[in-house]
């Protein structure tokens, strides 16, 4: 005797059943999700044109502002520099000072006075090395200053940081120094020629 059962065509088959309400299911957790997605990308959609310019000017200030920055943090340290090697005395100025001694010995060996040839030895490379100094001390002065002064004439309400005008302070403070010192020394008022017997 045969056991085994054949399907009948007339009844409703039961495993198709439970796929199809497995896919409602799943169509029903995925809609809330899909109307998030939908809802988050709106606002990108709504943008206009002059929304998306003013962010590109909001990024293009902030780089102007950090490249500002820099330059004026660059700036004032190269200020403070320029006091420091201008007081303590630059390779410029001895090397220029050294030439104009060897000027002197041999303009020397023309001069009629012990005085003349005073100021043809020493003199005038003390004034050559007091004139570079000071030319120095004087470009860190302008340059300070210039970094300083600059907020003034850009846009409202930008400041430096605070290391940065320390820094700019501490250059006019040097720059102002060597400027009175070597322009004292360049005319003869402090540290003078000695005059000869």
């Amino acid at each position: 005797m045969d056991t085994t059962k054949t399907a009948d065509p007339t009844a409703p088959e039961t495993d198709t059943a439970e796929p199809q309400a497995a896919e409602a299911k799943a169509d029903l957790k995925d809609a809330p999700a899909a109307e998030s997605a939908e809802a988050a990308q709106a606002p990108e959609a709504d943008l206009t044109d002059e929304d998306l310019d003013d962010e590109l000017h909001d990024e293009l200030d902030e780089s102007e502002e950090r490249s500002e920055g820099v330059g004026s943090a660059a700036s004032a340290v190269v200020a403070a520099g320029l006091g420091l090697v201008a007081l303590s005395g630059s390779w410029v100025s001895r090397v220029i000072a050294e030439r104009q001694t060897l000027v002197g010995q041999i303009e020397s060996v023309n001069a009629a006075s012990t005085e003349a040839k005073i100021e043809a030895l020493y003199g005038d490379a003390w004034h050559m090395t007091a004139l570079v100094n000071g030319v120095l001390s004087t470009l860190a002065l302008l340059l300070a200053v210039f970094v300083l002064a600059r907020p003034a004439f850009g846009a409202p309400g930008r400041t430096l940081p605070t290391w940065v005008r320390a820094v700019s302070w501490a250059a006019v403070a040097l720059g102002a120094l060597g400027v009175l010192l070597f322009g004292l020394m360049y005319f003869d008022i402090l540290a003078p020629l000695p005059k000869a017997a």
